[in-house]
């Protein structure tokens, strides 16, 4: 499933409105360019919080694509994290709910008997 940024976008729900992108100049390899150009991408999600920086090439224009890959990225993953705690958090209660098997409860019953039973026989005994 190999969905252009503009469809992911779509799918997902978040319009260019709620991108805010700055530019900054890079570090590392890259030269004059590097030094006096800003191709230093910061892109934030303002509604999510979520914000990504790419200074991965020489080329703002490929910053800024590469900005919005990474942001799509973690967005969708933030999303499959809250829908698998939703599903554990489903699970976990159907199984708080769930019935005990027999055989269990029936261990259980005479474990509490013995118990019960060690109990009484440390009552005191009366003298005459």
């Amino acid at each position: 499933m190999n969905l252009s940024i503009a469809q992911r976008l779509a799918r997902l729900g978040v319009c260019d409105v709620d991108l805010e992108e700055t530019f900054a100049r890079s570090s590392g390899p890259g030269g004059q360019n590097v030094n006096k150009v800003a191709t230093a991408v910061t892109l934030r999600h303002r509604p999510s919080g979520i914000s990504v920086t790419v200074q991965d090439s020489r080329s703002q224009a490929v910053n800024r694509k590469l900005a919005r890959e990474r942001l799509l990225n973690a967005i969708e993953d933030r999303q499959r994290a809250a829908r698998r705690a939703q599903i554990a958090a489903r699970e976990k209660e159907r199984r708080r709910k769930s019935p005990r098997p027999a055989a269990l409860k029936r261990r259980i019953l005479e474990a509490k008997r013995k118990r019960g039973q060690l109990k009484r026989q440390r009552t005191r005994i009366e003298r005459d």
